[in-house]
């Protein structure tokens, strides 16, 4: 053997064991990061938790019909007798999809975001078995992006899958928690997620008025909507909403609407068809580190009373115009959302434990919580012509007046009359429409026919309501 082969001999020799302590080293790691045993017990696994919880999560699919824009000539008598347009403006059908969740097997009731069934026709229900069955609308919430369907509970008996999830948490979350999120991400049916939970008590997503989000880095992709945020223990924690994403798919920020404000939300729409909004009637502004030192506070906390109802309940109980609120029912106020958040969902006529700082000591006062009635409205508490609408006043800022028809639901008189979504009631038989107080404090309207003036797209029409259901 030539020294040139001895040297290969040495060199592939030493290869070889240093492969195969390399490969020694790489078990250990793998072995090291994928344990069979934890303390002398199996590794753990979520899959007992997810067999028994998915069964509350349903997949939901939901119809609306669009109007399809039509031409701006398509209004002048020459252009369409010309062009022959048709005398009523296309529809198409939009599809949507989402999720939901179970939280009421005797009633049928079923916890899904506004979103996903917003002004839609028709709602079906997907079980985990795979039947599907119709679904109802009770009512829903805009500004908390919640709404609740019903199903015929005994035809939801009739799955050997389905199970309930209920609102009620035992124990508060925190930073840090492990949580999943079950939904039906893009339409592929059923699928579950992991993470933490990132922070609590976000805001600042656009169109929502009262915002305490979750924030979780577990994914949540589109069709996840309304779906479940569950702990460890199998407890509903929140209701997937949101995504912040500049491509549209996941980054690991998602945001879920606490189980604490949905259960606020569930209970009135189940009792009011509607969120009734509490009020205390003040305006506020949030506070920094020198407003603090002015205020003799021990750092930026609470808000401080700018304005004030001379009429309302806080100023009945001696509250003023400087006094810093810190707490309402014992939950600490940091800024103004926070209050925002807090008074919107305080039950309508119930005493609140109000803190405040004033002078530099702290007092408590208790406060009669009032209806605002200034935000939103079902038509049915107005009148039953109005049935199915949901009613917002116009945005002051935009220098408008009048009353918008945020939903119309189909199948109403309001809607065979051709009232849509987005339409502005500019006057209600011949009497100016200011806001949504004004409009309300025209009713209740004993003639047989109500008679709408309304403004879409900049023209005037006026739209004729009759309780017989003719035009």
């Amino acid at each position: 053997m030539t020294r040139r082969d001895n040297q290969m001999t040495v060199f592939t020799r030493a290869f070889a064991l240093a492969a195969w302590l390399g490969l020694m080293s790489l078990a250990s790691v793998v072995d090291a990061r994928l344990p069979t045993q934890v303390d002398g017990e199996p590794v753990p696994s979520l899959a007992p938790l997810i067999d028994r919880v998915s069964p509350a999560v349903v997949n939901i699919y939901s119809r609306t019909r669009v109007q399809v824009q039509m031409s701006p000539f398509a209004d002048d008598p020459f252009f369409r007798r010309f062009f022959d347009f048709p005398s009523v403006p296309r529809e198409r059908i939009q599809q949507s999809l989402g999720s939901g969740v179970i939280v009421d097997l005797e009633r049928g009731t079923i916890l899904t975001n506004n979103h996903v069934i917003n002004n839609a026709e028709d709602i079906a229900i997907t079980l985990q078995d795979g039947r599907e069955l119709n679904g109802e609308l009770i009512g829903a919430d805009p500004d908390t992006d919640l709404a609740v369907i019903e199903v015929d509970p005994d035809a939801l008996a009739q799955s050997e899958r389905v199970a309930a999830l209920d609102l009620a948490v035992t124990h508060p979350l925190r930073v840090g928690d492990f949580v999943v999120a079950i939904g039906n991400p893009f339409g592929l049916g059923q699928t579950v997620t992991s993470g933490i939970v990132s922070a609590l008590g976000r805001s600042g997503l656009r169109g929502l008025e009262y915002q305490n989000f979750i924030q979780t880095d577990a994914s949540i992709n589109p069709g996840n909507s309304g779906g479940a945020l569950i702990n460890l223990r199998g407890e509903l924690v929140g209701i997937n909403t949101a995504i912040f994403t500049p491509s549209g798919g996941n980054v690991g920020i998602g945001f879920a609407v606490p189980v604490t404000t949905a259960q606020s939300v569930v209970e009135q729409l189940l009792i009011y068809g509607q969120v009734r909004r509490g009020r205390l009637g003040v305006q506020v502004q949030d506070i920094d580190d020198n407003l603090a030192n002015a205020l003799e506070l021990a750092g930026p906390q609470g808000v401080i009373i700018r304005r004030i109802d001379p009429d309302g309940s806080l100023a009945a109980e001696g509250v003023q115009v400087g006094d810093v609120i810190l707490s309402i029912n014992d939950r600490v106020i940091e800024r103004g959302q926070d209050l925002r958040n807090i008074e919107g969902m305080l039950p309508v006529d119930e005493k609140a434990k109000i803190e405040l700082w004033r002078n530099g000591e702290r007092i408590w006062v208790e406060a009669t919580i009032e209806e605002n009635l200034d935000e939103r409205i079902s038509g049915r508490r107005l009148d039953a012509r109005l049935e199915g609408m949901m009613l917002v006043s116009a945005p002051s800022q935009r220098r408008m007046r009048g009353v918008i028809i945020e939903q119309v639901r189909r199948n109403t008189l309001a809607w065979d009359a051709g009232l849509r979504p987005g339409d502005v009631i500019v006057a209600l038989d011949r009497r100016a429409v200011r806001d949504l107080a004004a409009f309300r404090a025209l009713f209740p309207i004993d003639d047989d026919s109500l008679r709408l003036e309304i403004r879409r797209r900049g023209t005037v029409y006026r739209v004729p309501l009759r309780l017989d259901g003719s035009r």
